[in-house]
């Protein structure tokens, strides 16, 4: 079995039972978005609680849904989608984005233009970091669908290292210090540059 292989067959037995995070994928596929997944820091966090055999899960910043919606580009669906999830499941800190709209307001937002988007596969591969590029949504007969652009290895290798699509080595490094990632999870190695 290839590495490829294993990787995700570990990634769904790890999130398709699991307590907290399966009914987020039931919530969030209820809703019916176009192209949509979860994905970014929740995942890593899930996975590298699971290997430092944590008992106790991390806190969350945020749970990212993107969906891929290019008929609706306006700034205010984001804030649509989010109010939505947030009615189904208020304990949860939800950030929706339209991975379709992307485009449109990054420069703004940080500094430099970005071209628009293809899919929210797409989206998923220009997060900051290769582990926390992945998505997943779960399908209509319950298994787990996974966009992993920039593959599960550094995920499941405890690796953190820039995704060079989008991110400076500044910017990543920036990230590292303030998501306190070695004090989180000390057997992480953290690859610069």
């Amino acid at each position: 079995m290839h590495s490829h292989d294993r990787y995700h067959q570990e990634l769904a037995s790890l999130l398709l039972p699991h307590p907290w995070f399966r009914p987020l994928l039931e919530t969030v596929r209820a809703l019916a978005l176009p192209d949509w997944f979860i994905g970014a820091g929740v995942i890593r966090t899930l996975v590298w609680d699971h290997l430092h055999s944590y008992a106790a899960p991390t806190p969350l910043a945020d749970v990212d849904v993107v969906f891929f919606d290019p008929a609706d580009l306006r700034p205010a669906r984001d804030a649509e989608v989010q109010a939505m999830l947030v009615a189904r499941r208020p304990d949860v800190p939800w950030e929706a984005t339209n991975q379709a709209a992307v485009h449109l307001w990054y420069e703004s937002a940080f500094g430099f233009a970005v071209p628009p988007l293809a899919s929210s596969a797409d989206g998923v591969g220009t997060w900051p970091e290769t582990a926390t590029s992945v998505g997943v949504r779960l399908l209509p007969d319950d298994t787990l669908e996974i966009a992993a652009p920039c593959g599960l290895e550094d995920l499941f290798q405890l690796t953190l290292r820039r995704n060079p699509r989008r991110i400076s080595e500044a910017q990543f490094r920036e990230r590292v210090r303030a998501k306190r990632i070695r004090e989180r999870w000390p057997r992480v190695q953290v690859i610069d540059g």
